[in-house]
């Protein structure tokens, strides 16, 4: 009730200092050649600044009171002034309220400076009263008011951008002591926040859903990768523990010595509890533990040759993939052959990639021996999931006879290695 008050007494004492004003000039003018009919005219024109006051004012109190459900001060003003910080980047704001803007009803003209992030519009006034308006409202009709402007600067500031709105009449300010904007002004002001708190949770939830779509196909990749890695656990357990029975009767030394061996393969193969990481050291465990395994069954038919520096040990490596490429060597390549062979397991970095190869002088690539490729097929599969294009497996025949397979991957940080060698 109060700022109603003042919002009347406002344009009442505008309107009378004008009246006022007028008065005086009239007076000077023709005050002695209208006599007593002067006062009678002064009185009429006062009593229509009177009802156009009344008319105009409560028009916009009730426009003002009808958009924001509070009549004070600020919701009165013709010109409406926000400050909004939002969580994007200058650009991404710029681009983000020139859009809205655009889309506002009555947009007339729009000009954009990317380069100094300001955005100017021209709106034009909605016709609230169309085909309704009486004598007082057509003598409060004013050109300045029959577009509105929107002014719009974006500034950068630390991991936000602070938006300065600004919505005002056409007309110059010395018009607001008059006239009003049926509180169009203030209606442009809010849509715009709409806008933007719109537009920001629009982003928010595409950002959630994106995040849940990551996570969902993590979880697929790593189901994947489980499974992968389920489809290359060793398959000789059952004849190792058969051997080791009978060798118990006929060699208990050897025996022990095999049963020792398959202990060291299983617990190089169990899933780690305190760390996802597989170090290549740890790999290298396992196999050799799985040669010397094999060697009691093969005899003199398999020489081992293991070359890999102590350095290249705790490097990240995926589990099981280079126990495939050593079963395959054996299993396709050296077992077949009558004579057996030679197995070797070699490793090195050269820009800051590591190379592991398996090589063997076996039967080598044959039509005759060349097995179904589902455990090389996995190994591509699981390095593709981990590290995309940055590694790959490379097999190639080996001189003069035998099959060498190569893989290369990137030597990842500690927590990202960490992270793909327990997928």
């Amino acid at each position: 009730m109060k700022t109603s008050f003042f919002f009347f007494f406002r344009l009442f004492l505008a309107w009378g200092l004008a009246f006022l004003l007028f008065l005086a000039l009239w007076y000077t003018a023709f005050g002695r050649i209208f006599g007593k009919f002067a006062e009678y005219f002064h009185l009429g024109m006062w009593l229509v600044c009177v009802a156009i006051i009344l008319t105009m004012g409560s028009s916009h109190l009730r426009r003002v009171r009808l958009i924001s459900q509070k009549v004070d001060a600020e919701t009165l003003a013709n010109r409406q002034r926000h400050f909004i910080e939002v969580p994007l980047d200058a650009n991404e704001a710029f681009e983000m309220i020139d859009g809205a803007i655009r889309e506002l009803p009555g947009i007339t003209s729009v000009e954009t400076t990317k380069d100094s992030l300001q955005v100017r519009a021209r709106v034009a006034k909605p016709d609230f009263y169309k085909g309704s308006k009486s004598l007082i409202g057509d003598l409060i009709t004013h050109p300045a008011l029959d577009n509105n402007l929107i002014h719009v600067t974006v500034t950068p500031r630390e991991e936000v951008s602070s938006i300065h709105l600004v919505c005002e009449p056409e007309g110059r300010a010395w018009i607001d002591w008059f006239l009003v904007d049926d509180g169009t002004n203030l209606e442009n002001a809010d849509s715009l926040m709409r806008a933007i708190s719109r537009r920001i949770a629009a982003r928010r939830r595409a950002e959630a859903a994106s995040v849940t779509a990551t996570a969902t196909e993590k979880e697929l990749v790593v189901a994947k990768l489980g499974l992968l890695h389920a489809q290359v656990e060793p398959h000789f357990l059952y004849n190792t523990l058969g051997s080791a029975k009978y060798l118990v009767k006929s060699d208990p030394d050897k025996a022990e010595a095999m049963l020792d061996n398959l202990i060291t393969y299983l617990r190089n193969s169990l899933p780690r509890t305190d760390s996802g990481t597989t170090m290549l050291g740890d790999e290298l465990e396992r196999v050799r533990a799985y040669l010397e395994i094999l060697q009691f069954r093969m005899g003199t038919r398999l020489t081992i040759h293991i070359d890999v520096a102590d350095s290249l040990k705790p490097i990240a490596f995926p589990a099981m993939m280079l126990q495939t490429l050593v079963e395959n060597a054996i299993k396709h390549g050296l077992e077949p052959k009558s004579g057996g062979g030679n197995i070797w397991v070699m490793a090195r970095v050269d820009n800051n990639q590591l190379s592991v190869t398996v090589a063997d002088d076996g039967l080598g690539l044959n039509t005759l021996n060349k097995g179904t490729g589902i455990g090389l097929n996995n190994i591509r599969e699981r390095l593709k999931l981990s590290y995309g294009a940055d590694a790959g497996l490379n097999l190639v025949s080996n001189f003069p006879s035998g099959v060498a397979a190569t893989i290369t991957l990137p030597i990842m940080a500690k927590t990202e290695s960490a992270q793909k060698a327990s997928a």
